[in-house]
């Protein structure tokens, strides 16, 4: 496939369509869609790509809202609206069992929801408000849900931990999610994303600008001791820089990239390199090995301003042999990289500067 379709949402009314052409090495936002305020983090249905959900990152409460697109990205909606239950969500995320899960970062609670038949329409009324225990002088930020085997493991940058939750009416009948079980992580590091990766977890975490990996403990409170953990913050800072990390992906492999590299991004908010900030690449290895450990392979420098969001394309459609990153600041844009080196660097293919800034993507 030549031609992808992208959408894009950010801190502002609309949700983005980009066109980008891989052959042309062009790429152009080609719509615009009325949406709700500060679509700041939008998910794909697991199963139905005509289908995805948009968080409305608002104080004092903020929604969650269900939308369709076609396959070059014409987006109807929103279909339904439902408040998250708290202030300022930050994520959103559908899960293999048809409900939708939505976290709020600045009340320390979220919510997962039922859908209908058309997983359009929320069930307001079967989602009740979860409750993240708040540490001692300070505040809950759950700022991820990631289903993994029957559970939904929530990183809270407030409480450095990691939460287990588990339906009531198990794996195969899903009903209300309950806290069960956390692993705990750093103190001061702030877990924001994870990933999990055969048995190990992988977490990004904000405030210490660190990578770490972990064996999965055995559930719901199993504990196992963090491996390795390596800065991401890039080489040549000037003085004044304030790194936070943000996001973490890792591609399965496939024949033409058979390692799993780790890519994370770096968010600069303070003073700011000519370089823009990086993605840091990193691979894991000698697993289950006594060196076992995460190693840098290199640092891409974007252009960016606090690159908050980005995304890998589609294994399906050839996507997956692109990266899609802009910043929540700033006004350098979007750009696409290429994966090169089977993976272990990246070179830029294609950035358009029309809307400045972005915050999440869907590869269509």
């Amino acid at each position: 496939m030549v031609k992808f379709s992208i959408l894009a949402g950010g801190y502002n009314t609309f949700i983005a369509t980009y066109l980008f052409d891989s052959l042309a090495g062009t790429l152009d936002v080609t719509a615009k869609f009325p949406a709700g305020i500060n679509t700041s983090w939008i998910s794909p249905h697991p199963k139905n790509s005509s289908i995805f959900y948009a968080t409305n990152e608002l104080s004092p409460m903020g929604a969650l809202q269900s939308y369709t697109t076609t396959p070059d990205g014409l987006v109807s909606g929103p279909h339904d609206t439902v408040p998250s239950g708290g202030s300022d969500p930050a994520f959103t995320v559908a899960l293999s069992t048809g409900q939708v899960a939505i976290m709020n970062y600045d009340s320390g609670n979220g919510r997962i929801f039922p859908t209908d038949s058309s997983c359009l329409k929320f069930d307001n009324d079967s989602a009740p408000t979860i409750t993240f225990p708040p540490p001692v002088d300070g505040v809950s930020h759950p700022h991820m849900a990631y289903e993994f085997e029957g559970e939904i493991i929530t990183p809270d940058l407030g409480g450095d931990k990691l939460w287990r939750l588990t339906p009531d009416g198990g794996p195969a009948q899903p009903g209300e999610w309950n806290i069960t079980g956390l692993i705990p992580q750093p103190l001061g590091s702030g877990p924001r994303h994870m990933k999990i990766f055969g048995d190990r977890i992988f977490v990004i975490h904000e405030l210490a600008s660190t990578l770490t990996v972990q064996p999965i403990p055995a559930s719901p409170n199993g504990t196992s001791n963090i491996i390795d953990s390596k800065l991401i913050t890039p080489s040549g800072l000037p003085a004044g820089a304030a790194m936070a990390a943000a996001e973490i992906l890792i591609p399965n492999p496939t024949s033409k990239f058979p390692i799993p590299y780790i890519y994370v991004s770096n968010r600069n908010t303070g003073v700011q390199d000519p370089r823009g900030d990086a993605i840091a690449i990193f691979e894991h290895v000698n697993p289950g090995k006594p060196d076992e450990g995460l190693k840098l392979i290199t640092e891409v420098f974007t252009g960016l301003d606090q690159i908050r969001g980005m995304e890998i394309g589609l294994e399906r459609n050839g996507g997956d042999e692109f990266l899609i990153a802009a910043g929540v600041a700033g006004s350098a844009g979007a750009v696409v990289y290429r994966r090169i080196a089977g993976g272990g660097n990246l070179t830029e293919i294609a950035r358009n500067l029309e809307i400045p800034t972005r915050t999440t993507f869907i590869w269509l």
